[in-house]
């Protein structure tokens, strides 16, 4: 329950620092939470493809925020 409780909220930190660094704006808890999950997903995609991995909870909030980043930099390119 814990661990939930602890992902729950490093997703709505990473969706909230992305929103921060590519738009300027926070989004609101729950889309700073789904980008925070989608941004995990993708950067762990990306750091997988350059052979790096995360071991902290700091080294996993910094591969959701940039694969937030990420997702963020290619929604406003098709918007």
């Amino acid at each position: 329950m814990v661990t939930l409780v602890i992902s729950i909220l490093s997703g709505i930190l990473a969706g909230y620092i992305a929103s921060k660094l590519q738009k300027g704006q926070s989004s609101g808890c729950l889309v700073n939470l789904f980008l925070g999950i989608i941004g995990a997903i993708v950067g762990g995609w990306l750091f997988g493809l350059f052979g790096i991995q995360a071991y902290s909870w700091i080294g996993e909030i910094v591969t959701s925020v940039i694969g937030a980043v990420v997702v963020l930099w290619v929604f406003a390119k098709f918007k």
